[in-house]
């Protein structure tokens, strides 16, 4: 093989914009076969095993709710909620009952790895702090020790293999996924020397921080610019474009002061509700979300079973506002852009004037402020369970600026949202890399297709 294997991971060359910069890997001299599927070929020092002879696995104990003893105590236990990648939560523990003996030996401490039973099986972290008080684990978790091997190097193989899909291999998806003990034990690994492991980890550590730092900075930066656009929108359209023009009292609380010359005008003299029924349901399909209003169903990545057939939805016209009656409180809502269909659970409302810019209605109707109207209109008696009908629609107020000033509003918006969230896209987009980037050299490491000793060129 080639030493320089930089080349192995597209990822890992060529995004200068993410200031990762190129790099090239140096390979191992010699490699042999691992004979385990998702390993392939590994360095030829490295020595193939089950996990079982070089790692003590405990699973948890079972929850008990109640004492079966005048013994047992109440103890906090983790499970696997409390483990995500790399991270253990000690927040809120629940507790359940254990004899002595239990707590001593399901007891965690610094410096476990514990490991996912069910779920997304083989999610794994190091306990990095102690719990304030003895806290043990369900049975959803393993609980892993060793005295030759390093934990961390185990923890990023998991990582690897659970990326590749190995693990739901090993455990059935066919069926609900437990990695149990025996699967844990018998999966192969490959492994090198402790001071080469403790080398693989360094590096790892090291590089994967510096990673999620950027990553960290650049999601904080994303949060910025989606806060920056939701005050743009708001202010535009509840206030106007002009800082220096004369203010009124709308009258209507979550407004507060509108423009001078601007009205105000209940939805019940804008809008009617509209329950037009497709007859064969060939039309475009549209969908609702509160992430990007009306939009065509196939562009969207839904994972919900489609109906036989869409006879009956609700016809929605191009200038009309659908409303997902189910999720208007989290903003599910917009104006269509075509014509389509709609879920007949949905609302639609067709404009009765022509004194509202579709458009510039778009943009209101899902600001915080407009969206905190149409929950105070919903009913039910839990937030999840809220649902907005026509009669609470129509009882919200709607500011109403001149239709030259809703043109501008609209025109001023377009091109400010777009610059935003054309950044948005680009800041998304190198979030990506850096995430492949970061799957990628943990692979690459702990697989032994590159070799950190020789650093990186």
């Amino acid at each position: 093989m080639d030493r320089s294997t930089g080349s192995i991971y597209n990822v890992i060359q060529g995004q200068n914009t993410l200031g990762i910069g190129r790099r090239r890997f140096h390979a191992y001299p010699q490699y042999k076969d691992s004979g385990i599927g998702w390993l392939g070929k590994v360095p030829a020092s490295w020595q193939i095993c089950a996990t079982k002879r070089r790692f003590d696995i405990f699973l948890g104990k079972m929850l008990q709710p109640e004492p079966t003893s005048a013994n047992d105590l109440r103890v906090p236990y983790l499970k696997a909620t409390n483990i995500q990648w790399e991270s253990v939560s000690l927040s809120s523990l629940p507790t359940m009952w254990a004899s002595e003996h239990e707590i001593q030996t399901d007891q965690v401490a610094v410096g476990d790895l514990l490991v996912c039973e069910g779920g997304e099986v083989g999610r794994a972290a190091i306990l990095s702090q102690i719990p304030e008080e003895p806290t043990i684990i369900q049975n959803a978790l393993h609980r892993v020790r060793s005295q030759s091997e390093m934990l961390r190097f185990l923890m990023y193989l998991l990582e690897v293999s659970a990326s590749r899909g190995w693990l739901d291999v090993e455990c059935n998806k066919a069926t609900i996924q437990h990695f149990t003990r025996d699967k844990f034990a018998s999966l192969g690994i490959a492994l090198p020397s402790h001071e080469e492991q403790r080398r693989i980890v360094s590096f790892l550590d090291r590089e994967t921080a510096q990673i999620d730092a950027l990553i960290k900075k650049n999601e904080r930066f994303m949060e910025l610019l989606q806060e920056k656009r939701t005050a743009l929108i708001t202010h535009a359209v509840t206030k106007g474009l002009d800082p220096t023009v004369s203010m009124k009292n709308s009258g209507v609380e979550w407004l507060g002061a509108i423009p001078a010359h601007w009205a105000i005008e209940s939805n019940k003299r804008l809008f009617v509700n509209s329950d037009l029924r497709s007859d064969y349901g060939d039309e475009e399909l549209l969908t609702v979300s509160h992430l990007s209003g009306v939009t065509r169903h196939s562009e969207k990545n839904v994972t919900m079973t489609d109906p036989e057939s869409y006879e009956d939805y609700k016809i929605c016209r191009a200038g009309e506002l659908a409303i997902n009656t189910m999720w208007a409180w989290m903003g599910a809502l917009g104006i269509a852009r075509e014509n389509g269909i709609v879920s007949p659970s949905y609302n639609v409302y067709a404009l009765t004037t022509n004194s509202i810019h579709p458009r510039y209605y778009d943009y209101l109707c899902r600001t915080p402020l407009y969206v905190a109207e149409l929950t105070r209109y919903s009913k039910g008696v839990w937030k999840s369970r809220l649902r907005l009908y026509p009669d609470g629609f129509f009882e919200i107020s709607t500011p109403l600026p001149p239709m030259k000033e809703q043109k501008l509003i609209v025109e001023q918006l377009d091109k400010s949202a777009h610059e935003i969230d054309s950044l948005l896209v680009t800041i998304r987009r190198a979030l990506g890399y850096l995430r492949e980037y970061r799957t990628a050299l943990i692979s690459a490491t702990v697989t032994g297709k590159i070799d950190v000793q020789y650093g990186i060129t």
